[in-house]
């Protein structure tokens, strides 16, 4: 059979291409082996976000006696209800998708995908039956899976991954979680929500280390005041699971630490899904993991593209959205401009959320800028105080000389609400005085962005 397109993935960068090339007139088809959606609506960034609110509303129920609010009883977390409903969420989404797929005519094909010569896709099915379509353009976007490390191998039991995590039979009495990125700190925020002792170790100073410094020592401090145990320029040296708990033994710069758990949570990074692809076999350039390919995601050969997580550049499903599109409209005779990738969000969603654009101070200093950094407190901020959400706060950079925005750093609650400001106002090529005279809402968490813009030129008003 012939398509105009093929994509092989259907998560947030293949289904949102597929889309995409369907509403420009192509005939398509995307090729999964697995649940529609992919990894960031089955196994990722809804169902973890599904789990998230679950805490938050859990948190919110022990301290109801805060906000005036007398409870019957103390509160406490059904495990299994709460695994339930992340799933049945995760599930609603996937079915959204398949529902879009037949609204824009997009033929599902359901298997393991490859490419062959000649514009072909193999599709092995489950069952193991072979069958090749063609195409003139084939789109890659198999994403990515949980990285290993050669002493954290993962058994699927009492060392996970953030798959098992989701999906845990019961709670853990205790948790290693081994790295700080958004997948650790999420997971670790959750399990320390729900009453579980949990010990985060970082290889590196600080956790979220892509993030501010400032930030980062910020959401420290609101982990350990949870009761989380945090231990940075820390790695995980060995683990023991040979007895009922896990021995876990981890080196920090005053010697090594004994550590019991019940479960150990590997959350060191992602490995892209290049295996079984066929690159070698049609002479795909890759390097380091990754394909190699133009601003339109074209590949070195012909009629090849590849987007996403197996592509350089931050593995978000948002970006990988927005490469589909790109890809897209260029293989359909439009001129999209390439994707910014300076300019893309990062959010982490965690009690408080973390969410940033652009250049962290450090960053800015050593590109050779000239800054002007403004912060503004959430506890100088009327609606944090009525919310009784004042941990955190708004940072900004702009260059002195004209004024642009070169970075936004955000620590509070619904802060990755709030960032697509600074996205688009950078866009817009906005400079920090026009933010100051932009009238925010009062009384709002957003006012902070005003703020921190009239801190940076000295003109802040409420602090």
């Amino acid at each position: 059979m012939k398509f105009d397109l093929i994509v092989i993935g259907s998560g947030p960068g293949g289904y949102v291409a597929a889309i995409r090339a369907s509403q420009l007139g192509k005939k398509v088809a995307v090729v999964e082996k697995a649940e529609i959606g992919g990894i960031c609506l089955n196994w990722g960034c809804i169902p973890t976000k599904a789990l998230l609110k679950s805490a938050q509303v859990f948190n919110y129920a022990k301290h109801a006696a805060d906000y005036g609010i007398i409870m019957p009883e103390a509160p406490k977390p059904d495990f299994e209800a709460i695994v339930k409903r992340s799933r049945g969420v995760a599930e609603g989404m996937s079915k959204g998708v398949q529902f879009l797929f037949k609204k824009n005519k997009i033929e599902l094909i359901n298997g393991f995908g490859k490419l062959v010569a000649g514009k072909k896709v193999e599709v092995t099915s489950a069952d193991g039956n072979v069958k090749a379509y063609e195409a003139d353009h084939i789109i890659l976007a198999t994403g990515a899976r949980a990285r290993e490390l050669p002493n954290l191998k993962l058994d699927g039991e009492k060392i996970i991954s953030y798959r098992q995590a989701m999906v845990l039979p019961r709670m853990p009495k205790s948790m290693v979680v081994v790295g700080s990125g958004a997948i650790g700190s999420e997971f670790a925020y959750f399990y320390n929500s729900m009453g579980v002792e949990v010990t985060l170790v970082e290889f590196l100073p600080n956790i979220l280390p892509l993030e501010d410094e400032e930030v980062s020592k910020q959401l420290e401090r609101s982990f350990k005041k949870a009761g989380m145990k945090v231990m940075t320029n820390s790695s995980v040296e060995t683990v023991d699971t040979t007895g009922e708990q896990c021995k876990v033994t981890v080196k920090t710069k005053k010697g090594e630490e004994l550590i019991l758990a019940d479960i150990v949570l590997s959350a060191v990074g992602v490995a892209t899904n290049l295996e079984g692809l066929g690159l070698e076999d049609v002479g795909v350039k890759t390097e380091r993991g990754k394909v190699l390919v133009d601003d339109y995601y074209r590949t070195n050969i012909d009629g090849v593209y590849a987007i996403g997580d197996i592509v350089h550049g931050p593995a978000l499903a948002h970006t990988a959205s927005h490469e589909g599109i790109t890809c897209v409209e260029a293989i359909c005779g439009h001129h999209p401009v390439p994707v910014d990738y300076s300019n893309i969000p990062s959010c982490t969603y965690t009690n408080p959320e973390v969410a940033s654009v652009g250049m962290t101070e450090k960053q800015a200093k050593e590109a050779g800028y000239e800054i002007k950094v403004g912060k503004f407190p959430f506890s100088a901020s009327g609606k944090a105080s009525a919310a009784g959400s004042k941990d955190g706060f708004v940072k900004v950079i702009f260059d002195a000389k004209y004024g642009e925005w070169l970075g936004c750093h955000m620590i509070g609650d619904n802060v990755t609400e709030m960032i697509a400001e600074a996205v688009v106002a950078r866009k817009l090529e906005t400079t920090g005085l026009e933010i100051i005279k932009s009238i925010h809402p009062h009384p709002t968490m957003s006012e902070a962005i005003m703020e921190a813009a009239a801190d940076a030129y000295g003109e802040v008003i409420h602090l």
